[in-house]
């Protein structure tokens, strides 16, 4: 069994992608995994990272908690849709606040970073509207990569699993309710 930490970066709590989320964590649950949900709509930060590096921000309560379930946490899980080909703002704020030098990575002898999150894995599920080839071909799913490869693996997380949920607002229930099975199928075993 896996520890897990669910981030879902939906502002509307009521719409699809939450449900996801919410039904992931349900699943993981029913199946044995310790596993939280933060939901990003639910909590209050500055999403500003106001002076860089250069001076310590202090991180508000939700952060701090955010950063004690990163390093407990064997497997992470992001929910997000992908708006303009990116994640949406409050996903990348978070990251800004919460995977600092110090915490995520640190650099000690050259260009390279020393990777602070090693020993975990992740998996990325995203919404979107666009058919998952748009995406692919003509954007270079450039904000998955951003967060796979730029965020996540940078900081030692791997293997980082995508999977895409596309022509959202085309899906008609049977299709919705076929997401949430499989959603709930990759739940349970946590990878």
């Amino acid at each position: 069994m896996k520890k897990v930490f669910i981030i879902s970066a939906y502002p509307n709590h009521e719409g699809f992608g939450a449900h996801l989320a919410d039904s992931y964590l349900e699943e993981s649950l029913k199946a044995g995994h310790e596993a939280t949900l933060l939901d990003l709509s639910k909590i209050s930060f500055d999403p500003i990272l106001h002076h860089g590096y250069k001076n310590k921000q202090k991180l508000e309560d939700d952060l701090l908690l955010a950063q004690k379930n990163i390093s407990w946490a064997d497997h992470l899980v992001f929910f997000f849709p992908i708006w303009w080909g990116g994640a949406p703002a409050i996903l990348k704020g978070f990251f800004d606040r919460v995977f600092l030098p110090g915490f995520a990575f640190s650099y000690e002898h050259g260009y390279l970073p020393k990777q602070l999150l090693k020993n975990k894995s992740a998996r990325i599920i995203v919404t979107m509207d666009a058919p998952a080839l748009y995406d692919s071909l003509f954007l270079g799913s450039a904000g998955i990569t951003l967060v796979k490869k730029s965020i996540l693996q940078f900081c030692g997380i791997n293997p980082v699993k995508v999977t895409k949920i596309s022509r959202l607002r085309y899906l008609n229930d049977k299709q919705r309710n076929k997401v949430v099975t499989k959603i709930r199928q990759i739940a349970k075993i946590a990878d």
